[in-house]
């Protein structure tokens, strides 16, 4: 599964308001920037108490985006 879709998946399922939520991908050499928006309302359910959900959404994204080498940045962008 691509990494990208995996995480709108996720987000998704997380938020009130699915339809706000988007990803951007920025690549470059040795990373692959993932950039979530979500709805102003909506931050602290993907970030989640002591930033436990993001944290956990990285590390699935981790497992997939491993097998290329390449390091990853999640970012939630506001």
């Amino acid at each position: 599964m691509d990494p990208k879709e995996l995480i709108t998946r996720i987000a998704r399922a997380l938020v009130d308001h699915p339809e706000e939520v988007s990803v951007k991908q920025v690549d470059s050499e040795t990373t692959v920037i993932f950039e979530l928006t979500v709805s102003k309302g909506d931050i602290g359910r993907v970030i989640g108490k002591h930033g436990r959900t993001v944290y956990a959404m990285r590390t699935i994204i981790g497992a997939v985006v491993g097998k290329t080498r390449k390091r990853f940045m999640l970012e939630i962008v506001e």
